[in-house]
């Protein structure tokens, strides 16, 4: 890391970075608090192996930013804040996320933690025996569940305003898409291609999900990774990890639409969202069209009703229609734009919150 964890925090407008260790359990985690000026931080906790520690650093501020205009965007009174805790998946136990729910809770509801990848409706139960700032318990519980159908949902809503805008029309049906990570949101999502009649193609670096998706879902074919960028597609979606929109990749696309459910999809906002209209590619951002599953977990915090939720997360179409407009008409790339929206209503709650 060339830069101190301070600088990236003030680079990034970071109000606090928490560092739990437990030897005992296994724990290391990071919590990052980004912005709490509309509300306590809600996030959820990323499991991740990762390569090194400044690695997940890097990811868990990237990830809280994201979390922070997520919420705005969306109209939800949050902030932004993310967790990463370092390990190999398969060693995740009772004992870790217990102790990690002690970490949680000594934040005194500054931060609200919830599932992201490799993490589970079960873990947030144990979570929850140790602090009540927790969202997406099991529905035995109280909770609404597995938060994935609505994160796919509102990125299925944002892709067909996206093909709308690109294309002329917002069916899918006949258009051909690739769907880059076939885990919870991403099946869910391809469930929602097929019945809008498209044609689905699928990539992943783990076999075993490929299996799941193609037993699930017979008419889908499979794309080998390296050939993704090589294939004409109407709609490439990325819903894996972050960062797949680089100089590279940009470079070798041939697709007028970029919507999908991955956060931080963009390597560098400030390069590759431009590069992406250079290019000709309509790109929805991540943060604006993923946010169903926060929607979705911030309902608990009201009283959950799904009614109520489905009917916000169907709101991610026409907000992203007004992100491509106001792109158009103040010739700014669509990841500004959509920033540009989050960022006055911050600025215009922070003001109200000076006067009082």
């Amino acid at each position: 890391m060339q830069q101190s964890v301070f600088e990236h925090m003030q680079q990034m407008g970071h109000e606090q970075v928490v560092f739990c260790n437990d030897p005992h359990s296994g724990l290391s985690a990071i919590i990052a608090i980004h912005n709490t000026t509309l509300g306590p931080a809600l996030g959820g906790t990323r499991l991740w192996n990762y390569d090194s520690h400044d690695d997940a650093i890097i990811d868990a501020l990237r990830l809280s930013r994201g979390m922070t205009y997520k919420a705005a965007i969306s109209g939800l009174n949050l902030g932004g804040g993310k967790a990463v805790i370092v390990a190999d998946p398969s060693m995740k136990s009772e004992a870790l996320w217990r102790r990690y729910g002690k970490f949680v809770d000594s934040l005194n509801g500054k931060y609200i933690t919830a599932e992201d990848v490799n993490t589970s409706a079960r873990d947030m139960e144990y979570i929850a025996l140790e602090t009540e700032h927790v969202t997406g318990v099991p529905e035995y519980m109280g909770g609404s569940g597995d938060p994935s159908p609505f994160t796919a949902y509102g990125v299925f809503m944002g892709m067909k305003a996206s093909v709308k805008k690109a294309l002329g029309s917002d069916t899918l049906s006949g258009k051909k898409v690739l769907v880059q990570g076939v885990g919870h949101v991403g099946q869910y999502l391809v469930g929602h291609l097929i019945e809008d009649g498209a044609k689905v193609y699928i990539a992943d670096i783990n076999s075993e999900k490929i299996r799941q998706t193609v037993d699930k879902f017979r008419t889908v074919e499979v794309v080998e990774g390296n050939a993704i960028f090589d294939m004409e597609f109407d709609v490439y979606a990325p819903c894996a990890l972050g960062a797949t929109l680089n100089s590279d990749s940009i470079a070798k696309m041939k697709c007028p639409v970029v919507a999908g459910a991955a956060n931080n999809q963009l390597a560098d906002e400030n390069i590759h969202g431009p590069m992406l209209i250079e290019k000709g590619i309509l790109y929805a951002p991540d943060f604006l069209i993923n946010a169903g599953g926060l929607i979705n977990v911030a309902a608990e915090l009201d009283g959950y009703n799904r009614e109520r939720v489905m009917g916000n997360v169907e709101k991610i179409y026409e907000r992203t229609l007004q992100i491509f407009n106001l792109s158009e008409t103040e010739k700014i790339h669509t990841q500004a734009a959509a920033m540009k929206i989050a960022e006055k209503r911050l600025q215009d709650i922070a003001n109200v919150n000076a006067r009082m």
